[in-house]
Order: structure tokens, then sequence, then C-alpha cells
């Protein structure tokens, strides 16, 4: 990317942490950040190509946050990486990118001819990263999607209600749930020869025993 288009790619964004994409159209946006929807044109070609960067931009950002601080967690420590990551995406002056982040996206879903590339790529991208840092007994694709719809909900539960505490709680629930599951895949399962074995002989071959009460009568 040249310089010039980053600079104007993160002036952008600034607008739109501000504005918002409701009522969004180059000529304003242009005249507020010091240039000419002519220009904006030339470097992102159309509003919704410059959409689409405005989101990996914040992608990026997020998942840093998400590959780096949030997965320091000590060996041993009882904090869950999701719940690193909460706390560190919850903080005050993240909130107006998530905000973005989903206003954006759900422009996105309204044109999927336009944004088809990014929503895709954002499906995998995000269920590839949070399966990777699932344990292992709990590592699949289903169980990723559903932690990753999980946040997405209470994320927008807290930019809706603003109450940290009670998403924060709700949280803490559902990693209990994933917990308890995680402990259940890992519990060894009973050695079932060994079980038949321990079997009083009526109970392991029914019929043998009845057969052998026949032949006595």
């Amino acid at each position: 990317m040249g310089e010039r288009k980053d600079e104007l790619l993160q002036a952008a964004m600034g607008y739109l942490l501000e504005h918002g994409v409701a009522e969004l159209s180059l000529r304003p946006l242009a005249k507020a950040i010091g240039t000419s929807a002519r220009l904006l044109i030339f470097h992102f070609k159309s509003k919704e190509r410059l959409l689409d960067e405005v989101l990996r931009q914040i992608h990026g950002r997020l998942r840093f946050i998400l590959t780096s601080e949030a997965s320091n967690v000590p060996p041993g420590g009882t904090s869950s990486p999701m719940k690193q990551f909460w706390m560190h995406a919850t903080a005050p002056e993240l909130l107006p990118y998530w905000r973005l982040l989903y206003e954006v996206h759900f422009t996105a879903l309204q044109k999927p001819e336009a944004f088809a590339k990014y929503l895709r790529e954002l499906s995998i991208g995000w269920a590839q990263i949070i399966q990777s840092r699932l344990p292992p007994a709990l590592r699949d694709p289903q169980t990723a999607i559903l932690v990753g719809a999980v946040f997405d909900g209470l994320m927008m539960e807290l930019l809706t209600s603003g109450n940290v505490r009670r998403t924060t709680q709700s949280l803490d629930v559902f990693i209990e749930m994933l917990r308890a599951r995680n402990a259940a895949r890992i519990e060894p399962q009973p050695d079932q020869d060994a079980l038949r074995r321990r079997r009083p002989r009526s109970l392991a071959d029914p019929g043998k025993d009845h057969a052998k009460r026949r032949n006595r009568a």
C-alpha cells in the first residue's frame, strides 16, 4: 500500500469511527479528511472497496490482540485465552472499533456481491484462529464457530446495553461450560472388556444361563 493511500485509509477510519457508515458518502468524507472524492476513487476504486479495506484494518488490529496479549496465559493459570481476549477487547478505547466493525459487517451482508470475498475470508480466518487456541479435546471447527458466535453475541449486547459486568458474567458461564465439556472429553473411558469380565455370568450371557437351568430341569 502506498504511503498516501495509507494516510487516506487511516483518516477515513478515523472519520468512520466518529460518524459511522449509515449515511456514508464519498464527498462529505473526502471534504472532512482534506482530500477529494476523485482521489478516493483513484486509490480505492469505490466506496465498497474503501469499506472493505477499513474492515481489514480493524480485523488486523483486533487479531493482533488475540494472537499476542490474549494468548499470553501463564502455564497452569486459571484464566482462559477467551477471558483474556475479552478483557482486552472490552477496553473503552477499543469499543468504537467493535461498533464500526459490526456496522460495516452488516452493511457487507446487505451487499454480498460486493463483499463476498471479504465475508468468506473473515469467517474462515477467525474460525481458524479460535480453533488453534482451543484445548486439544475441543479443537474442532464446530466448537470454534460456537465460540466466535458467543463472543459476537456478547459484544453486541455490551455495545447495546453498556453493561460490562453482566456480559462478563455471561462469558464466565460459557467458559465453565466449555471446561466441563473439555473435562468430559479427556476423561479416560472405562475398559469395556474389563467390565465384561467382571460381570456375573448371568448378566454377561443370560441366554447360556437360561439354557443351563433348563438342562438341569
